[in-house]
């Protein structure tokens, strides 16, 4: 009798996570930004290490990730270690919004152990450009500078590395 609980249990949260799972990315889906043009916009930026990061750069042409977040947002908090995962596989670009100067940011990363490519957005220049709605916001461009994906909210390890990979091809 037991053992019918238990699997009729677990058949029950194996739906109910399928469900989360077809409802989350509608949801993203819908609040995506949407642009007419598919190009990745230009612009240049200086990360909070010094780093001169300029979009138009296409001597490495690689496909490129560019993720939106703030310290201040717990859906962020809870994807970072994936985004700074995914940073170590491929080029992968972060801009921070509304969470203060330089130092506070590195002084979060430094708490979290996170090893991150940040730019701050401090004028929300880039937010902007981006049609930022919602953090995080996870733009996927492929080596052409074209928009492959973009995501409004959580995203899993494996959903970005698979997109990632995707437009790698």
């Amino acid at each position: 009798m037991k053992k019918r609980n238990l699997n009729k249990l677990i058949k029950e949260a194996v739906i109910f996570i399928l469900i989360l799972f077809v409802f989350s990315n509608i949801v993203s889906y819908v609040r995506a930004p949407s642009f007419e043009n598919k190009k990745l916009p230009s612009f240049s930026a200086v990360t909070i290490e010094g780093k001169k990061f300029d979009s138009t750069d296409t001597k490495n042409a690689k496909p490129i990730m560019i993720h939106f977040w703030a310290t201040w947002c717990p859906t962020c908090k809870m994807e970072n270690s994936t985004i700074a995962s995914l940073s170590k596989k491929f080029n992968v670009i972060t801009v921070v919004e509304n969470s203060g100067d330089d130092e506070k940011i590195k002084e979060f990363l430094k708490e979290k152990n996170l090893k991150l490519n940040v730019i701050n957005d401090k004028d929300s220049h880039l937010a902007s450009l981006f049609k930022i709605s919602g953090y995080p916001t996870t733009f996927i461009y492929d080596k052409e500078g074209v928009l492959k994906f973009s995501e409004v909210g959580y995203s899993s390890y494996l959903t970005l590395y698979l997109k990632l990979l995707y437009a790698h091809r």
